[in-house]
């Protein structure tokens, strides 16, 4: 049986408190629940482990773009410096 934590993204502590109060405030603002710290916690990493590898192949798929741009006008820029032949 895998272990459900082996693939949940490592966040800084300092990002994480900031993540785990952003998540209680939200679950208070729009529910008439009240999340603990262990609820927050378990919450954060649900969302981790099910929506990171769709954030992170995004990214991925947007550097790739990025980069094939980038490579594009690096590819005209290096046409244009070429000396006309003879």
């Amino acid at each position: 049986m895998s272990n459900p934590k082996a693939n949940v993204i490592k966040l800084p502590r300092e990002h994480k408190l900031l993540l785990l109060d952003r998540i209680r405030t939200i679950i208070e603002d729009h529910t008439d629940a009240k999340l603990g710290e262990l609820g927050a916690e378990t919450l954060l990493d649900a969302l981790l482990r099910e929506l990171g590898p769709h954030v992170y192949n995004q990214a991925l798929q947007d550097a790739r773009t990025t980069l094939q741009q980038r490579w594009t006008t690096l590819e005209d820029d290096l046409y244009a410096l070429e000396k006309p032949l003879r």
